[in-house]
């Protein structure tokens, strides 16, 4: 799309002296939204696992991303807006506040008969 664009920039974790803590938005697990995450010359598509909206009106988005096309996805959390992060996908369901929605645990395996 564009070789001129800079790498997103990454967020520093939240820290006691920073004042209140950001308040976090996550989505349903079955529809998360996706970036595009600029890295490494090529655009990068990346799940977006929560939402921070800081105190001081600033937005970090936290995604799972192969930086890198190795298959290695890596959490990082990059400040909005960016030239380099671009929307990839809005989820069909809100953002909460609440805890994450959890799904239901998969049934043990079977043993083999002996």
């Amino acid at each position: 799309m564009s070789g001129d664009v800079a790498e997103p920039v990454e967020a520093r974790p939240w820290r006691p002296e920073n004042g209140p803590k950001p308040i976090v938005r996550t989505w349903p697990r079955r529809d998360p939204p996706a970036l595009w995450v600029w890295s490494k010359g090529r655009w990068r598509w990346a799940t977006v696992m929560a939402r921070q909206d800081w105190p001081d009106g600033r937005i970090a988005y936290q995604v799972s991303v192969d930086l890198d096309g190795s298959t290695c996805v890596r959490a990082r959390t990059y400040w909005w807006p960016h030239p380099g992060l671009r929307v990839a996908h809005r989820s069909a369901y809100p953002s909460s506040t609440g805890p994450v929605e959890g799904g239901e645990m998969p049934a043990p395996q079977r043993r083999p008969p002996r």
